[in-house]
């Protein structure tokens, strides 16, 4: 007979599931689900009894109060779009700003008894509307009923009443649909679903109450009303400029601004509130981990989309992305910053972008660069990890910070750039940029990230053959050297850099730091004696094509002879610092002179083909570095010169009335002034609020000659603005162009 307490024989394990992994539902742990989609709706009856129906149902309701018609009064020459800054949005719903009355027109079929009729104006938003949640909110004009938001009879006339009504300064942004609802003996009577009667509610700067208010009139304008952008990028000794067309009241970018947020599954109910929704969008805004709107890409190859160098708005981006319900092809930070900005504009949240010069990107969360040196004093690539970008590009917006101290409330950084995870995700802040001046970095959310970004120290170390390392040197400035944002109402720039530190090397900074410390930033806290010599490398203005001398000179300060075995690279580099292909290296010895006696210069001429084109990315940076080490004293000795070269331009001229309605034209001419021919050409043209995005392929331009491109359009409003052209190719990028055009009705 068998053995009845044999052990059983174990079964393999099943195997694992293959393919996508399910979505996790509600299911089981909350009675209905959460409303995540503004898109979703509920039905919501026309008709609500209050009790059953006799056998004969009810009898007529003719007798009663019933709805003819409504009027949203949402036409651009109304006052609810004129009173709430919305007469530009391209849309036919009614767009006004919470925390600000607006009105609507009732007509009934007979003249309103206030005595002896009763009605409300109904507003519901996402799926299951509830009243606890502030996603339904009834409103009643008579003063005996209550609701959160206040309402109000304006005017009757004859059948027609007008109501007015004030959002709360907290409610929702976002797709509201709406119902005029009467009461009968027999129930509730409501008028149909009519999508004409749907309304946009938006974040409003100009109200007292509510989070993002913002008391400064031509900052409010700038900051939330203007579509023209500029971008500063190139180098801090020689500053360029990018025009952008925000385009934040173009049709569709406010349904594709909200559509963002569903696709993130913000529950509807956080979406009031400008922190979450900063902090959110931050997220969405690269598609990481979550299928966001751009995908970033530094490689230099493009060939699956569009260049990062080529856009010249956010309104194909944000489109694409709405349309496609997929990530668009490509960005780099400042497409993320362009986009986000239009973002927060278009939802009205007051927005700029910042550019950062010397922007550190440290992977050891300390404030600390490291630069890595051999025993001879020649920089270590391969140990070199951390890098300084040649500028960084993020966000500001404006709003309160009720979860902080008092006084940390006003502008505050957001960054979509992926760069590190913040709770899990690649995304960062809001950090308030006053917590950044002031060290307190223990802040939410993320302010020690952006704190080392222009806090942190250049520090070079010199390894031995054994492995060690030993501090030799430590530049405290060259970091964070200048941030720098588009004037209001104007187009100079505006240098912030003081709303983010003290002056370097004053009392406060070296509180700010100390205090940064306490909260866990890392810094470097030696100082090494300052090495005697001085390399000074000259600063150049170069265009692409150019041969060109670079001039290094050894300085003497001490009164004995020195001895310099110097290294000197040069480098083609990414804007992120990141090291691509080496064109120059020399290692002389130099002599040099005591006290300033003597100045010992090197002279490098540097020819178009050491540096040809083709060996250049996209933003056309060369970078020399120079090390070496004091014979004498065994110090190290260093240099730096970021060279950014310049393009060529595009020419554009605009031609026409210059009247609203009526065609203009649009010119866009350019010369290949190189001896080789540019393959795969994209020209890409638009003008805010007067020209949509527009493209054309090139496959070809030989080398000498020339195209023109011509585009007809029609202005659609008055104002100063821009025609902005890019020109991009594999073998050339960033290649702009643009005309002031002022139109009149």
């Amino acid at each position: 007979m068998a053995d009845q307490s044999a052990t059983p024989t174990p079964s393999p394990a099943p195997p694992a599931p293959t393919g996508p992994t399910p979505k996790v539902t509600n299911r089981g742990r909350t009675t209905a689900p959460i409303a995540i989609s503004n898109s979703d709706t509920t039905d919501i009856p026309e008709f609500e009894p209050f009790v059953a129906p006799g056998p004969r149902g009810f009898p007529p309701l003719t007798e009663f109060l019933d709805i003819n018609d409504v009027d949203m009064m949402r036409k651009p020459d109304e006052n609810n779009k004129i009173e709430h800054h919305t007469t530009l949005y391209s849309s036919d719903v009614l767009i006004v700003r919470r925390g600000q009355e607006f009105q609507v027109k009732i007509t009934f079929n007979r003249p309103y008894k206030p005595a002896e009729d009763k009605f409300a104006v109904e507003f519901v938003i996402g799926s299951n509307p509830q009243y606890s949640k502030g996603t339904y909110i009834p409103v009643f004009p008579a003063k005996e009923r209550k609701s959160s938001w206040e309402s109000r009879i304006t005017d009757t006339s004859d059948n027609v009443v007008t109501v007015g009504i004030t959002p709360e300064a907290n409610a929702i942004v976002g797709k509201y649909h709406m119902y005029v609802t009467v009461v009968t003996p027999f129930g509730v009577r409501r008028t149909k679903r009519d999508n004409s009667r749907d309304l946009y509610i938006l974040f409003n700067p100009w109200a007292g109450d509510d989070a993002v208010f913002l008391d400064d009139e031509e900052e409010r304008t700038e900051c939330v009303m203007n579509e023209m952008g500029i971008i500063y990028h190139g180098a801090y000794e020689d500053i360029a400029e990018r025009n952008w067309n925000y385009g934040q009241f173009n049709y569709g970018v406010l349904d594709a601004c909200l559509y963002i947020m569903d696709k993130s599954e913000m529950p509807i109910t956080n979406r009031g509130d400008p922190i979450k929704v900063a902090r959110k969008a931050s997220a969405m805004l690269n598609s990481r981990d979550d299928d966001g709107v751009l995908v970033g890409n530094w490689s230099g190859d493009y060939t699956y989309g569009v260049a990062p160098t080529s856009w010249t708005g956010s309104t194909e981006i944000l489109l694409t992305y709405y349309k496609s319900r997929m990530p668009v092809c490509y960005a780099q930070c400042w497409v993320y910053a362009a986009v986000f900005n239009t973002f927060l504009r278009c939802l009205g949240i007051p927005a700029r972008v910042v550019t950062n010069y010397y922007s550190a990107h440290d992977n050891d969360g300390n404030l600390k660069t490291d630069i890595i040196l051999d025993e001879n004093g020649r920089i270590d690539r391969n140990r070199t990890r951390d890098s300084i970008w040649n500028y960084h590009c993020w966000n500001e917006c404006y709003m309160s910070r009720p979860d902080l101290p008092l006084g940390f409330g006003g502008w505050q950084v957001v960054d979509a750039t992926p760069q590190e995870t913040s709770d899990g995700m690649y995304r960062c802040g809001p950090a308030s940029v006053q917590a950044i001046k002031h060290g307190q970095t223990c802040f939410p959310f993320d302010a020690s990230f952006v704190f080392a970004e222009i806090n942190s120290d250049v520090v070079f170390y010199s390894r031995s053959k054994e492995g060690t390392l030993e501090l030799v040197k430590v530049n405290r400035t060259h970091v964070g050297r200048l941030v720098l944002t588009k004037t209001p109402g104007d187009v100079t720039r505006r240098d912030i850099t003081d709303q983010y530190k003290f002056p370097e090397g004053s009392t406060e900074e070296r509180t700010v730091l100390e205090k940064a410390e306490e909260y866990g930033c890392k810094r470097e806290t030696s100082n090494p004696p300052p090495a005697d010599v001085d390399l000074v490398l000259s600063t150049l203005e170069i265009s692409i094509g150019d041969d060109f001398e670079m001039n290094l000179e050894f300085v003497n300060h001490s009164n004995q002879q020195r001895t310099v075995d110097a290294y000197i690279s040069g480098s083609v580099v990414y804007y992120t610092g990141v090291h691509s292909s080496e064109f120059l290296f020399r290692n002389p010895k130099v002599k040099i002179g005591p006290n300033k006696s003597e100045r010992v210069t090197q002279i490098f001429l540097l020819i178009f083909s050491s540096y040809h084109i083709f060996r250049l990315v996209e933003q056309a940076n060369l970078h020399f570095i120079v090390t070496g080490k004091v014979k004498e004293t065994g110090q190290i000795v260093t240099a730096t010169k970021l060279v950014t070269l310049h393009n060529p331009k595009l020419i554009v001229q605009v031609s026409g009335a210059g009247k609203v309605n009526e065609e203009m034209m649009a010119t866009v001419q350019f010369t290949n002034p190189f001896s080789f021919s540019l393959e795969g050409v994209y020209i890409r043209v638009e003008g805010p609020g007067i020209m949509l995005p527009k493209f054309k392929y090139y496959s070809l331009i030989t080398a000498g000659s020339s195209l023109t491109w011509t585009e007809f359009f029609i202005p659609q409003r008055s104002g100063s603005t821009r025609v902005i052209a890019t020109l991009d190719c594999p073998a050339l990028r960033q290649v702009y162009g643009q005309a002031t055009v002022n139109i009149v009705d």
